[in-house]
């Protein structure tokens, strides 16, 4: 069946608790007022809706295409096939309080699509109630100003009737002053036209007299009049003859112009159309010459831009040049120092190769070292292990986030990733190019040190052996009872052990050694400082002019998870090598050994600050 539908679009806004957006959609019958169906939209369920039936709008724009299609059914109502038709379907028989949709239906002789369908839902009884109590309190309020409109019109409505009938009464007086005027004229002008109607039949009889006069002097006229008139008509004859012989010498000449002017004319004709074409050639070239006026000043700025454009490439062309210039010497320089580097790193492998086998006598004393750094291995590396776990759970929460952030906002967030992703590109160049100049530098310093350690390891070995043997050929001075042992500037001392401290084995002839050089070194006006020991590591401290040093190499490694130690083919024990017992790291610091190394022994600056973990792998 058919029938009238009312639909009602609402969009509410509501601000508590949450600051959102709905679409209510209402159906219903003027003629049936128990006939509601309601339907109410959400942001949310708008998004659903838009990727079940594919709709190509937001949800601000919605309402609005909405009463679109609605205008078009409209519009196509009353035609016998209408294009637009607005369906409305329920699943029972009968429209009887059950869901029904609402489908935007076009039609071609192909087939029905269906642009729109959404689902209503009954209204309830509470509904239904309300929606009435609307209904009869807009129809109240209607009849209350129509009740006023009705009073207003009626009052209008007497007033004019009010004043019709005065202005009624003022007509009809003022009609019988004019009939009564209109009867009093029309008496006294036929009164007048009787006495002018005798007047002049009297006159007419005079009239009548004098015409017979009149007609006998007239016939007299006549008769002369004859006689003058056939005399003028012989001459006029006479004159007609020669007139008509002087008419044909002039129609002859007539005949001539007009042959004459014909030509004339058509010359003139043909003048005048040449003189419209020229004009006409004359505008369209002055259009033309406009036109070509503003080409070539355009042409002009053209010609300039293009000038100035061509002169600032030159200067670029120019520029580059002188850059490619520069780039070939820079690289013809580059090539040589890359020759001359692998001449220096090869002559360095070799002395690297050298200082190897010095340093394998070294190693034994070092296992116990690094049994203690793989500890401290395995300890950073259930750290790492927990910080991993620890930034794994922070990722998952920040994706999480980054979720529901996404949800709100993608097309933000996309520009944002683009953007933040260029700048972790650029970041990790920028890294990777500092990494690699930190790399060289690193091996710059490594080969320097290699140098250095080269020195001290031989600078040391001799100083040992000189100690060792200064102590077999001296005998020590003997001490008074109950007192310290006098230790003299040349002599070393034995090997004391700190029980305070932890250390039970004896110290290392580099201990006497640094004894045998620190009185020395008081000499020349510095403060000497004691010697605090540990468990682990000896620390020496300068007091005056030492600078301390950060032990930063194995924490270093320690970042880079690197494995810390000696290769195992360095932990051969030979014969010949010096026992080193209670070594610290920082006890062959180069900075510490500065005065007392020859010339040649001393670091470069740039090393002063390399723990002993740098001379010493491990």
């Amino acid at each position: 069946r058919r029938l009238n539908v009312r639909v009602n679009i609402e969009l509410l806004s509501i601000s508590n608790p949450v600051h959102k957006k709905d679409l209510a959609v209402r159906l219903t019958d003027d003629t049936d007022p128990f006939f509601l169906y309601n339907l109410v939209i959400s942001e949310e369920d708008f998004q659903s809706l838009k990727s079940q039936q594919g709709l190509l709008v937001d949800f601000s724009a919605f309402p609005q295409k909405f009463i679109d299609l609605l205008q078009q059914c409209i519009q196509e109502q009353n035609k016998d096939i209408p294009r637009f038709l607005l369906q409305l379907v329920s699943s029972a028989p009968a429209l009887d309080h059950t869901p029904v949709s609402l489908n935007v239906v076009e039609t071609n002789p192909f087939k029905h699509l269906t642009h729109l369908s959404l689902k209503f839902l009954p209204g309830t009884d509470a509904e239904i109630k309300k929606f009435l109590a609307n209904c009869l309190k807009c129809l109240k309020e209607d009849k209350m100003m129509l009740e006023e409109k009705l009073k207003r019109t009626e009052e209008d409505l007497t007033r004019q009737l009010s004043y019709t009938q005065q202005s009624l009464s003022e007509k009809s007086r003022e009609l019988d002053k004019l009939k009564n005027e209109w009867t009093s004229y029309t008496t006294a002008l036929s009164n007048k036209h009787s006495q002018e109607l005798t007047s002049e039949q009297d006159s007419c009889v005079g009239i009548a007299r004098a015409q017979t006069q009149y007609q006998q002097q007239h016939e007299q006229q006549k008769k002369e009049l004859e006689n003058l008139h056939q005399k003028s008509i012989q001459q006029l004859q006479n004159r007609l003859s020669e007139l008509e012989v002087i008419n044909k010498d002039l129609t002859e000449r007539r005949y001539k112009g007009d042959s004459a002017v014909r030509e004339l004319k058509a010359k003139l004709s043909g003048l005048e159309d040449e003189c419209q074409r020229a004009k006409q050639e004359v505008l369209s070239l002055r259009r033309e010459n406009t036109t070509l006026d503003a080409e070539c000043h355009e042409k002009e700025k053209l010609i300039n831009q293009l000038q100035t454009r061509v002169a600032v490439l030159e200067q670029e062309i120019k520029d580059k040049d002188q850059l490619v210039t520069r780039t070939k010497e820079v690289l013809d320089a580059t090539q040589e120092q890359k020759v001359i580097l692998e001449e220096s790193t090869e002559e360095k492998q070799r002395h690297i190769e050298k200082l190897e086998t010095t340093i394998k006598s070294l190693s034994a004393e070092l296992l116990k070292a690094n049994e203690i750094i793989k500890k401290l291995q395995g300890d950073l590396k259930t750290l790492m292990s927990k910080l991993k776990l620890k930034n794994t759970v922070t990722i998952q929460q920040e994706k999480l986030l980054a979720e529901k952030e996404e949800k709100l906002q993608k097309e933000q967030r996309e520009s944002q990733e683009m953007g933040q992703s260029l700048r972790m590109k650029e970041q990790e160049v920028c890294k990777l190019q500092e990494k690699l100049e930190s790399t060289v530098q690193k091996l710059e310093e490594s080969k320097q040190l290699l140098k250095t350690n080269e020195n001290v390891i031989t600078w040391l070995n001799r100083q040992l052996s000189e100690v060792q043997m200064a102590k077999k050929l001296d005998s020590p001075a003997s001490a008074p009872a109950g007192g310290r042992p006098a230790v003299s500037p040349l002599s070393v001392p034995d090997r004391p052990s700190f029980h305070s401290s932890g250390l039970s084995h004896p110290i290392s002839p580099l201990y006497a050694f640094q004894n045998f050089l620190e009185p020395i070194h008081s000499k020349n006006g510095n403060s000497q400082c004691p010697v605090q020991l540990n468990s682990q590591l000896l620390k020496p401290s300068r007091c005056s002019d030492a600078h301390t040093v950060p032990a930063a190499g194995h924490a270093a490694n320690k970042e880079n998870g690197d494995q810390l130690g000696l290769e195992p083919k360095y932990f051969k024990k030979k014969d010949d090598s010096i026992p080193l017992r209670g070594l610290s790291q920082n006890t062959l610091n180069s900075e510490y050994l500065r005065p007392y190394l020859p010339a040649k022994a001393q670091p470069s600056p740039k090393a002063a600050g390399t723990p002993a973990s740098a001379y010493f792998p491990g």
